[in-house]
């Protein structure tokens, strides 16, 4: 489905002496149709700076992003558009994300700029169906502005407005790291639960390995821009490679006991 090779990022910053910082480094990466990928690494192990890549809100330097057989990396235009239909973003501050003083219901229509051709039925169909497959009442929040709503409630607009194109990947980057402990757990459910019903790919990124342990099928760590251990939840957790991953596990106080609901 998605296949990333050899991907790099290099920013050159300064006026007068030009420094480059490699932020992402020859990674290469794999996510199947169904399946649910943790990115893990804490900030500045250039995560952000790959998912944004793979989204295509950034160039890369070098190296490919293969999606279906097409690499996106040489799109433009309405070839691009087609992509974007299908690679989705789900961001850290859904807050951010909104215009805030757009009400609700105009917010989840943008999504439509994507997604022409549909009558008023249809748009309206499409809206309230994403809102009950997150769990809000259409009725309650379509009519309110985003500082209305609370922040796991944001969060869960900003995953409907994703669910409105039915795309094939979400990548999440960091998507409930803003959000206190109770939303956080039912937020993350909320992902599997739509990957199971429909069938979608995530790219989970996170700081937190054990919330990898809980959501994922497989784990890749990050370090320094490089991808330096991959494998299934259970034995990144339990045997560990690297001493990176080695560190993550440590500051993890609850190792190995899933959620009550997982």
């Amino acid at each position: 489905m998605l296949e990333v090779k050899n991907l790099s990022k290099v920013f050159t910053v300064g006026l007068f002496s030009r420094h480059r910082i490699e932020a992402v480094k020859n990674v290469s990466m794999r996510v199947g149709r169904g399946e649910i990928v943790s990115l893990v690494g804490e900030s500045g192990s250039g995560k952000t700076t790959l998912c944004r890549m793979i989204l295509r809100l950034l160039e890369p330097t070098s190296g490919s992003i293969i999606y279906d057989g097409v690499d996106v990396t040489k799109l433009k235009g309405k070839k691009l558009r087609w992509y974007w239909r299908k690679v989705h973003g789900v961001f850290q501050d859904p807050y951010a994300a909104f215009h805030p003083f757009y009400r609700v219901e105009r917010i989840l229509y943008q999504a439509f700029n994507l997604l022409p051709g549909l009558s008023e039925e249809e748009k309206k169909a499409r809206v309230h169906e994403a809102l009950k497959m997150v769990g809000l009442n259409p009725a309650e929040v379509l009519g309110k502005y985003p500082h209305e709503l609370s922040g796991g409630m944001r969060q869960r607009i900003a995953i409907a407005r994703c669910f409105i194109l039915d795309p094939e990947l979400i990548i999440a980057d960091e998507p409930v790291s803003m959000l206190d402990a109770s939303t956080r757990i039912g937020v993350v459910k909320l992902f599997k639960d739509l990957r199971d019903s429909m069938d979608s790919s995530v790219i989970f990124v996170t700081h937190d390995i054990g919330l990898a342990y809980v959501v994922s099928d497989r784990v890749l760590i990050m370090y320094k821009g490089v991808i330096v251990e991959e494998g299934d939840p259970v034995t990144v957790m339990e045997n560990p490679i690297h001493p990176y991953t080695r560190r993550l596990r440590e500051d993890v106080p609850l190792l190995y006991r899933k959620w009550e609901g997982f």
